[in-house]
């Protein structure tokens, strides 16, 4: 039936589990990017080179791959715990990429297993937004897992700041601005940094006003409006007071970006190692304050504690008493809005600290000191809205789309999905719908609400099932790779004829419930440059990447460290 993938996903629990070889998409093969489209206009497309598949790798769950076969790997770059990264370059096109090595014998428990996938599936879930390091392949041998992610150049945001000592205030809240924007787009889509500090953050160049990229997912954990964490984990510096309590949500991160906003402003952290640890001491040996926990959960805490080095017990001790020194150089000058900041971020009850919105919305990181006109877009909202402006040709071959993702990529939406699904129907409603993206800080008039989901429903029945949350909700970049836009030309040219006709394309759409009553010689016409009546691939091809609308159309200012 011309048709190379399955298009239908009933529910997410159908996607529980990896499925061998369903990781072999352009993400996992960047080889394929390169690969021509027809060589003539009226020639059926060729489908993108074959992907020889090996052994499932137990990290990723999907055929294992010789990332050397497309990177060549160069110098190193940085050494964490876990991964080596070094420079590569793709051999096919000469581009430049950092390769984060992780050893696999470093993998000790299912644990550590677990959150090697899960930074991979977080990577896909952010792809497309501006300020994150984008992943652009990830691959498993038999000794490592490796992570092509895009590279950054101009070092880390921390050596920047170390060169230049403060910042001014005006370049310390266009900084912040940037940085809370990114923590905004993350809580959004349901993710949690939970190891936010400066080294994290990347300069894509080397220029002044270079664009500022997050990195390092591996802590970072998908969330659930209300769900709570006991991890103990982050940078001693940044860690949240409820986080050593074991009991944290999102709040923990801008904790972290008030710690950062502290150092960028005065040059120091604003919580020391101190002598006396005994109040960190006496809250992870007291068994009486933790009695929620199991007689193993205990006895792992406190072991945590005794191992702590001295100076990270008085970082800890410091943060719990949560007394910030604004009295020393050079606070005294520093503006009372900026103090006031600063404070809203670092307060001690998570419940009363700012979210990413409110601080965004605080006068002193106002842009030009103006309230933003409109509440932010959440990422799903913004990805409904592009939905929403595709005509139903295009829409139908992102249904086609969603189906050949692999579970790595769709993990996140699946968890969305999931989040807003509060009856577990399988179904999202009017009313989920609304109270999902209210939970997520957007506020919408009923009308826009029936937009959005008129957009997303598309078969009309009243819901948005997984299939359609999917499809409107994936970042447009997948129709940059090659082998998914090949997929979906196939679903519609059922004759394999190397075109798609008006009877093809109309059956397409009542397959999927998706005909708006428009006349499909009219639908034709919008793609067909050639006019002679019929869809070739070259033209299937426009069409899919053409107008896709700017989420955010008012250009976002660089970062200014002048």
């Amino acid at each position: 039936m011309g048709n190379c993938c399955s298009h239908g996903r009933e529910s997410p629990e159908d996607t529980d589990e990896p499925t061998p070889g369903n990781g072999a998409t352009a993400q996992s093969n960047p080889a394929a990017e390169t690969s021509a489209a027809p060589a003539s206009k009226h020639a059926p497309p060729s489908p993108p080179p074959a992907t020889k598949q090996g052994p499932i790798g137990p990290v990723l769950g999907r055929p294992m791959e010789d990332v050397k076969a497309s990177y060549s790997l160069g110098k190193e770059l940085g050494r964490g715990q876990f991964g080596v990264t070094h420079l590569c370059t793709h051999k096919a096109t000469g581009h430049q990429f950092a390769c984060k090595t992780i050893a696999k014998r470093k993998l000790v428990n299912k644990e550590d297993i677990e959150d090697v996938r899960r930074e991979v599936q977080i990577m896909h879930h952010l792809t497309g937004q501006p300020n994150i390091v984008e992943l652009k392949g990830a691959y498993e041998d038999k000794h490592s897992v490796h992570l092509v992610m895009e590279l950054c150049a101009g070092g880390e945001l921390f050596d920047r700041i170390i060169a230049k000592g403060h910042y001014s205030e005006r370049a310390a809240a266009s900084l912040l601005r940037t940085i809370v924007q990114i923590v905004h787009t993350c809580h959004s889509m349901g993710v949690i940094h939970r190891d936010l500090k400066p080294e994290n953050f990347l300069l894509l160049n080397k220029d002044e006003d270079s664009p500022l990229k997050a990195t390092d997912f591996g802590l970072s954990v998908f969330y659930k409006p209300g769900e709570v964490f006991k991890d103990i984990v982050g940078s001693a510096y940044y860690i949240a007071p409820e986080v050593l309590r074991r009991k944290y949500g999102p709040e923990a991160d801008i904790w972290s970006i008030g710690v950062m906003l502290y150092i960028l402003l005065c040059g120091v952290p604003p919580f020391w190692a101190g002598k006396d640890s005994s109040v960190f001491l006496s809250l992870v040996k007291n068994n009486a304050n933790m009695q929620d926990y199991t007689r193993g959960e205990r006895l792992a805490f406190i072991l945590l504690g005794n191992l702590l080095t001295e100076s990270e017990n008085g970082i800890f001790n410091a943060i719990l008493k949560g007394q910030v020194d604004f009295s020393s150089d050079p606070w005294p000058v520093i503006s009372p809005q900026a103090k006031d900041l600063v404070r809203k971020m670092l307060n001690s009850d998570p419940k009363q600290r700012l979210t990413a919105a409110q601080v965004l919305n605080h006068p002193w990181i106002k842009e030009d000191g103006e309230a933003p006109d409109v509440p932010l877009d959440n990422a799903v909202m913004s990805r409904l809205k592009q939905f929403k402006a595709m005509n139903q040709f295009k829409k139908v071959a992102l249904r086609v789309i969603a189906g050949c993702l692999s579970e790595e990529e769709i993990q996140g939406l699946k968890e969305m999905f999931k989040g807003m699904d509060t009856d577990n129907s399988g179904t999202i409603t009017l009313e989920e719908l609304r109270q999902g993206l209210a939970k997520q800080g957007t506020r919408l008039s009923e009308y826009e609400v029936q937009q959005l989901m008129e957009a997303a429903d598309a078969d009309g029945n009243g819901t948005i099932d997984y299939g359609e949350f999917i499809a409107a909700t994936m970042h447009i970049n997948r129709l940059d790779r090659e082998e998914h836009l090949y997929s979906a030309f196939q679903h519609f040219d059922k004759d394999n004829s190397g075109y798609i006709t008006m009877e093809e394309l109309e059956q397409a759409l009542r397959e999927f419930g998706m005909s708006d009553g428009r006349d499909i010689k009219e639908i034709i016409s919008e793609v067909d440059s050639d006019n002679d009546g019929r869809i070739n691939y070259d033209e299937f091809v426009a069409m899919m990447r053409k107008g896709n609308p700017d989420p955010n159309p008012k250009k976002r200012r660089e970062l200014s460290f002048k």
